[in-house]
């Protein structure tokens, strides 16, 4: 719809609305405000006019309201504001390409059209006739199902393109990284103030955002103590008994004696031994003894005139050391005398990253597996594909990392992907890239010399656009080279397939065609390829998660599917489960254990799975979770615990504007509610937690459990659609991944046994909140000084703000991690140190430091 310059909507604005679809009580959309200005005429468009938009064009996006009514349904309303540059009034045939993670429903403008490229990938032009004048300012409005809670959700890096013209990013729209936080910064994106508008979407959301008032009340209601710890191994021993005597010193050196291992196999925790102030070389006796007799991941740890390590495996040995290497770490090189007898509650304690939205680096890889290891985790789950990357080199197929692996400013798809996610126009950018053979060979050993398996994953047949595309690229090079038969042998589509879909994310051109032989010859090419790399690293491809989730409405009028549905006698909704349970079958020839997100693996049948299979339970906690892990164990599929109200790290760790992270199945993640969930018995979950509306609610068990069935582990996930950093990444798993790892490997005393059919409602007393409340104090202090070792290791921690409230004239702070360091500032003052109350007038600043100083949180504000 397009809007005169000169008209007033103020009458006009609920007609124009509704013929919009949306209904709702908007502010009036402003008027186009166009400076008279000395400019010179329009001359045809040139790569100068696209330098000058890339770096005058003014940007400026805002989320106005979340509360908005499109066709009866829940939709938000935000803005695009264009500022031309002064200089010159501007020709048409450029084009403005933004990311925008929600399904556009409607837009209004008076200059500009908007519609959808693909994916989260839209394109902005000037309408037919459109006069840009120089300094004008245009406003688009922007209406979608959903909400955007948090400044976040708002993509970088919008560029404009033109036929035969390089693009240029708008250097209005180029994140910031803040040098107190480290972290990036989208100064494009107007500040949220609004709660009334922006917190929630219905009346019954009960969520509030965390302004420094409320998180000073609910820091106080947890840390009702501190403790001074004697013991700080994380995650907690099963039991620690100290014995008398003075601290055994390992500063000055110590004398390892190994029986049943060699000393490669416990290499790296024998140097977070060293790191931690122990020296080596003469000195009381580190004895490490492997006795087949204990549990494999068990151990023994006595410390008296010298250290004795009893363990039931290799692994169990790299544990004990773990565990001897932060206490000594905390006693400053020397460690109290001991005992210690330990055991992990579950064998899978894994770590999801997801490498294929946005790129990391190896060297965040391997940061990871040493931190993974020193809170013994034991599985690397890597996700190397997915619709906006492919991250592993394949020997054969150099289209998946040389298109697939890149993002870029190419409509062909012929040299990268579309530019999705913010990733803009160049393609070397940060989020762009792969692991080489030699990369991913690395990665592995580093992993095995720390007992940690890796999970290789290129999630299929859905979310699978990379390889879709990289494909059609090799097919039309193959083509054009007259190779008809080897450019169809891997090629992933069928032209004739005309099948409307899309995706979750938007796509309609990002899942595999189940029924076409090629597909199968690619899987097989790929996995045979995968393995191949874990034989060169001395590690056997033992599990390949093949995803399978999320597979949207495709192939219905696939003439080869067409076909294959009815030589098989299959309907469209079995393709999937056909496509799973066959390539499971394929894994299982070639002794490869499957995989997959529970969504998918649950419809298969179970006669036509392998014996051994793993299930991700990604529902909903307070949801369909229980019922759908129950059901999965109950088959005798190892059942790993992935819930993402809990589990996903890269959900927001408090409702904030300025937390980032999507949302959409916690607004609250913080290290508390991760610390309280109890992975063994789902259900009982809801006498504690609060659903994503903050509203309590019941949960029955349905689906009890089978006599002798259980959970297998639990796994943090962490997806990086909006992380586009390390350091980011690093933000969103720590300090939340110890509170995990606590889970995975202790049971606290304050669980509820599991008991078939039992009934939960929240705050119905069955679990015991006091006991909940109070061994947090001992935990909360622990991971304090384990902030001293993630600084040492150089990770980019979350520092949650302080919480704050002024009352009497006095300044009260609090911290979420108690001894934790608050500094405050009066408006226009320096920065202090926060001991107690103090007496101050007008705002005040505050924030949290790290303990070493050097960084610091997100700056908040009372008065």
């Amino acid at each position: 719809m397009t809007l005169a310059k000169s008209v007033s909507l103020s009458a006009l604005a609920a007609v124009l609305l509704l013929s919009a679809g949306c209904a709702a009580t908007p502010e009036p959309v402003a008027s186009v405000v166009a400076t008279p200005v000395a400019a010179k005429s329009p001359e045809p468009l040139s790569q100068a006019h696209l330098d000058a938009l890339g770096a005058d064009l003014g940007y400026r996006y805002a989320i106005v309201d979340n509360r908005q009514t499109c066709d009866g349904a829940p939709c938000f309303l935000s803005t695009l504001t264009l500022t031309l540059p002064k200089d010159t009034d501007l020709p048409g045939g450029w084009t403005l390409y933004f990311s925008y993670v929600a399904p556009l429903k409607t837009h209004e403008s008076d200059a500009f059209d908007v519609k959808l490229i693909n994916g989260d990938l839209y394109a902005v032009t000037p309408k037919p006739g459109a006069v840009l004048k120089a300094g004008a300012v245009h406003e688009i409005r922007l209406w979608a199902p959903g909400h955007f809670y948090s400044r976040g959700f708002v993509m970088p890096n919008v560029y404009v393109a033109a036929p035969g013209l390089a693009a240029r990013t708008l250097a209005a729209s180029r994140v910031v990284i803040d040098p107190e936080t480290g972290l990036e910064t989208l100064p494009f994106v107007a500040p949220m103030t609004d709660e009334a508008k922006l917190a929630t979407q219905s009346p019954d959301d009960k969520m509030q955002w965390l302004t420094p008032e409320r998180a000073y009340e609910r820091n106080a209601a947890r840390n009702i103590a501190m403790t001074r710890p004697a013991v700080v191994i994380l995650p907690t021993p099963a039991k620690v008994t100290l014995q008398k005597g003075a601290p055994l010193d390992l500063s000055k050196g110590f004398a390892l004696r190994l029986k049943g291992l060699e000393r490669t196999d416990i290499e790296p925790a024998i140097q977070a031994l060293i790191a931690a102030g122990a020296g080596e070389g003469v000195g009381p006796t580190v004895a490490v003894t492997v006795d087949r007799r204990l549990k494999p991941e068990a151990y023994r740890l006595n410390v008296t005139h010298s250290v004795s390590i009893t363990a039931g495996s290799t692994a169990g040995a790299n544990h004990a050391l773990r565990s001897l290497a932060q206490q000594t770490a905390f006693g400053g090189g020397q460690t109290l005398r001991m005992s210690i007898e330990d055991a992990p509650r579950l064998p899978f304690r894994g770590l999801h990253i997801d490498v294929a939205r946005n790129f990391h680096s190896k060297a965040f890889v391997l940061d990871m597996l040493e931190q993974m290891a020193a809170y013994k985790f034991n599985r690397l789950h890597l996700h190397l594909g997915e619709d906006e990357g492919w991250r592993l080199e394949i020997d054969g197929l150099p289209e998946l990392t040389q298109v697939g692996g890149y993002r870029c400013h190419d409509p062909a798809e012929d040299t990268c992907l579309l530019p999705q996610l913010g990733a803009g126009p160049e393609r070397e950018t940060p989020v762009n890239g792969y692991f080489t053979k030699a990369d991913y060979i690395e990665i592995l050993k580093a992993a095995q010399a720390r007992g940690i398996e890796v999970i290789p994953s290129f999630d299929m047949p859905g979310h699978s656009r990379a390889a879709v595309r990289s494909m059609e690229a090799r097919y039309r090079r193959l083509s054009a080279a007259g190779d008809a038969a080897g450019a169809v042998q891997y090629r992933l589509v069928e032209p004739e397939d005309k099948t409307p879909y899309r995706s979750i994310q938007h796509y309609n051109d990002n899942t595999l065609n189940v029924c076409l032989p090629a597909t199968y010859a690619f899987i097989d090419k790929v996995i045979d390829e995968t393995a191949k790399l874990h034989k060169a690293a001395g590690v056997p491809l033992k599990r390949y998660h093949i995803g399978a989730d999320e597979t949207a409405g495709a192939w219905t009028q696939s003439p080869a599917c067409k076909a294959f549905m009815a030589e098989h006698k299959l309907t469209p909704a079995q393709l999937t489960p056909y496509f799973i349970e066959r390539v499971a079958g394929y894994l299982a020839e070639k002794g490869i254990e499957t995989a997959g997100w529970s969504d998918g693996m649950g419809h298969t049948d179970p006669k036509k799975m392998p014996r051994v299979v793993q299930s991700n339970i990604w529902s909903g906690l307070l949801g369909p979770a229980a019922a759908e892990a129950h059901d999965h164990a109950n088959r005798g599929w190892e059942t790993v615990i992935s819930v993402p109200d809990i589990t996903y790290l890269d959900m927001p760790p408090a409702p904030h504007p300025e937390e980032p992270g999507y949302d959409w199945a916690s607004r609250d993640t913080d290290l508390f509610k991760i610390f309280s969930f109890q992975p063994e018995n789902l259900p009982a979950n809801a006498s504690l937690l609060t659903d994503i509306r903050g509203q309590g609610t019941t949960v029955a068990d349905k689906t009890p459990y089978a006599r002798g069935r259980g959970i297998t582990g639990l796994q943090g996930q962490l997806w990086t659609e909006v992380v586009r950093t390390d350091a980011e990444a690093e933000y969103r798993l720590f300090p939340r991944l110890l509170p995990l790892a606590e889970r995975a490997w202790h049971k606290a005393g304050w669980e509820v046994a599991y008991k078939a059919g039992e009934s939960y409602t929240y705050g119905d007393g069955k679990v015991d909140a006091k006991a909940v409340l109070g061994e947090w104090q001992g935990f909360r202090d622990r991971l304090g000084v384990h902030l001293r070792f993630l600084d040492q290791a150089g990770i980019t921690y979350r520092l949650a703000p302080p919480g704050a409230k002024i009352e009497g004239g006095q300044l009260l702070a609090n911290a979420e991690i108690a001894a934790t360091l608050i500094e405050y500032r009066v408006k226009g003052g320096t920065w202090e140190a926060y001991t107690g109350p103090v007496a101050v007038t007008g705002p005040v600043d505050l924030r949290v430091t790290t303990p070493d100083g050097r960084r610091k949180s997100r700056t908040v504000t009372v008065e």
